[in-house]
């Protein structure tokens, strides 16, 4: 996925007026405007597989609403990130707007691809930490893992709750009883 960092600062209201018919993706990151092209198929599948699992997880429990990408998420006026899957709690279904997602969700999801791995690593976890979005998801299809990070409110930063790598299995604090096959995130 190719990634273009345009040169100047970007604030929220420039990023609602962007009016780009161009085939790319933006996202708001600090101030930066990221622009990506699509996804690989390898990536849409990754991210079909995890929907397929979270998706009708929260559905069946009445936990709340999952999104996927692309759909904005707005931070603050110089951040808003277009996370790869969003769950938003029944708790803070008020931030569910028609624009998008209107502050911090319950869990964000990145599947790194080879040009968003500083991103999604460091740009996006320190933005996530800062905003207190209490799990952050990074599904790496390179390694075959996925690592859930949740947020520690008494430190405010994310401890490592689960990792799992190929024919392991990981969980989340915030989906309770879901546990995960990481080869079932990973198939065809």
């Amino acid at each position: 996925m190719a990634v273009e960092i345009l040169e100047r600062r970007f604030t929220y209201t420039d990023y609602k007026e962007l009016d780009v018919d161009d085939n790319f993706l933006y996202e708001l990151l600090e101030g930066e405007l990221v622009k990506k092209s699509a996804p690989s198929p390898q990536h849409q599948r990754v991210l079909r597989n995890t929907y397929d699992i979270v998706g009708p997880y929260v559905k069946a429990k009445k936990l709340g609403e999952v999104f996927f990408a692309p759909i904005d998420v707005f931070l603050d006026d110089e951040s808003v990130p277009v996370p790869d899957l969003v769950f938003v709690s029944s708790a803070k279904a008020s931030l569910v707007t028609a624009d998008g997602i209107m502050g911090a969700p319950d869990l964000v999801v990145e599947i790194i691809s080879p040009s968003s791995i500083r991103r999604d690593r460091f740009q996006k976890f320190r933005l996530y930490k800062q905003f207190a979005v209490t799990e952050y998801w990074l599904i790496d299809p390179a390694n075959q893992s996925i690592e859930i990070h949740h947020y520690n409110a008494t430190e405010k930063d994310y401890d490592l709750f689960s990792f799992g790598v190929s024919k392991g299995e990981v969980r989340s604090k915030v989906l309770p009883d879901l546990v995960i096959a990481v080869e079932q995130i990973f198939g065809e």
